[in-house]
C-alpha cells in the first residue's frame, strides 16, 4: 500500500491467512481470520484461508508458493511463538512479532518480570502452581485480585476474586488452562487500551463495562460494553499514555502490529497489564475500532499489517548479510 492508501494487490502476492488452530480462542480465530480474508478479497489479493489444525499444515505452507503468510491465531500454538518458528524455519515472511516477541507477550508472567526489570509500572502480582501455593498466601493477600491462566487470551480463565474464601475456587478454574496461574492485585479506575501499528500507538480507548471487569462476555458476547474513543483524556496525557504503550510494547521483543492493555487508578497513575500480539480481528475488536479512529479502514489496517510484516522480513534478511 503506498503512501495515499492505494492497495497494489498484486504486490503482495499470494497470501496464506492462517486461523483456528486448536487453542481455547480457536473461534475466535476463525472469526477474525474470516475478516481478514474477506478484506483481501475485496482488495483484489490473492488470499487463501489455512487452517493451523490441520495436520499437513507444513506441507500446505512449502507447497503453496505464498509470499506472506498473514497470522490470525489467537493463542497458544499461534501467539506464542511457535509458529512463528515454524515460519522462520521454512523461510517464509509472515505478520507481527517474531519467536521472542510473541513468547514473550503470550507469557503473563515474564511481560510483567521483563517491564519491572526496565522501570514500566505494573500492578503486584504472585504465582500459584498448586493448591499449596493457594493456602499459603489467601491470607496474606490484599483484596480483591485476579486470577488468571499465564498463557491465555481473551480473557479465559480469569476470575475476580473479592475474598479469601473465593481464592481455591478461582485457582482451579485457571489451573484448567495452565499449570502457572497468576494472581495480580486489583487496580480499582479504568481501563484502557492502546492499538500499534507499526511504530505508532493508535488513539486509546476507554473501555466502559456493566460486568465486574472486561471479561469474555463483554469482549465477544454482549453489546453492553461501551468504547470510547476520544478516550475522554487531555492530549498531553494520551500522548504519554501512549508512548508508555509503545516502551510496554517494545520492551518485551514484541513488533509490526498488536495492543498493550492497561488501567488508570483513582489517582490517575496507570498499570500495565498485558501485551496482545495478535489481537482480534472481529466486529468487537479494538484495533480496527482504533485504526477507524485514525483513518484507518479495515482493509488499509490488513495491508499495513501485511507491509510491516514483510518490512521486518527485510530487516532481519539485512542483518543476516543475505540483502
Amino acid at each position: 500500500m503506498n503512501s495515499n492508501g492505494h492497495i497494489n494487490a498484486r504486490a503482495y502476492g499470494r497470501i496464506a491467512v492462517l486461523m483456528g488452530g486448536d487453542s481455547a480462542e480457536r473461534e475466535i480465530s476463525l472469526i477474525s481470520g474470516a475478516a481478514v480474508l474477506r478484506a483481501m478479497h475485496a482488495a483484489g489479493i490473492d488470499a487463501h484461508s489455512i487452517d493451523a489444525a490441520d495436520e499437513q499444515l507444513l506441507g500446505k505452507l512449502v507447497q503453496g508458493n505464498y509470499s506472506q503468510v498473514f497470522v490470525a491465531l489467537h493463542g497458544r500454538g499461534g501467539e506464542d511463538g511457535v509458529i512463528q518458528g515454524l515460519l522462520e524455519s521454512i523461510k517464509l515472511p509472515y505478520t507481527g512479532s517474531g519467536v521472542l516477541g510473541s513468547a514473550l507477550g503470550m507469557d503473563k508472567l515474564r511481560t510483567k518480570q521483563v517491564w519491572q526489570s526496565v522501570g514500566l509500572p505494573t500492578p503486584g502480582f504472585a504465582v500459584l502452581t498448586n493448591a499449596a501455593d493457594v493456602s499459603r498466601v489467601r491470607d496474606t493477600l490484599q483484596y480483591p485480585v485476579m486470577v488468571k491462566p499465564s498463557h491465555e487470551g481473551s480473557s479465559i480463565g480469569i476470575s475476580k476474586v473479592n475474598a479469601a474464601d473465593g481464592l481455591m475456587a478461582a485457582w482451579q478454574l485457571a489451573a484448567q488452562y495452565d499449570a502457572a496461574v497468576l494472581v495480580e492485585q486489583w487496580i480499582e479506575g479504568r481501563e484502557y487500551t492502546a492499538g500499534i501499528l507499526g511504530d505508532e500507538a493508535l488513539p486509546l480507548i476507554c473501555l466502559e463495562t456493566p460486568n465486574s471487569f472486561y471479561d469474555y462476555a463483554a469482549k465477544y458476547e454482549t453489546d453492553t460494553t461501551r468504547y470510547l474513543i476520544p478516550c475522554g483524556l487531555d492530549e498531553a496525557q494520551e500522548a504519554e499514555l501512549q508512548a508508555m504503550s509503545l516502551a510496554a510494547f517494545s520492551a518485551v521483543g514484541a513488533s509490526g502490529w498488536g495492543r498493550v492493555d492497561f488501567m488508570l487508578d483513582t489517582d490517575g497513575a496507570p498499570w500495565l497489564i498485558e501485551v496482545n500480539t495478535v489481537p482480534g480481528l472481529t466486529d468487537h475488536s479494538l484495533v480496527p475500532m482504533a485504526a477507524k479512529a485514525r483513518g484507518i479502514g479495515f482493509g488499509q489496517l490488513v495491508c499495513r499489517i501485511l507491509d510491516a510484516g514483510r518490512q521486518t522480513a527485510h530487516a532481519a534478511r539485512r542483518e543476516a548479510g543475505c540483502a
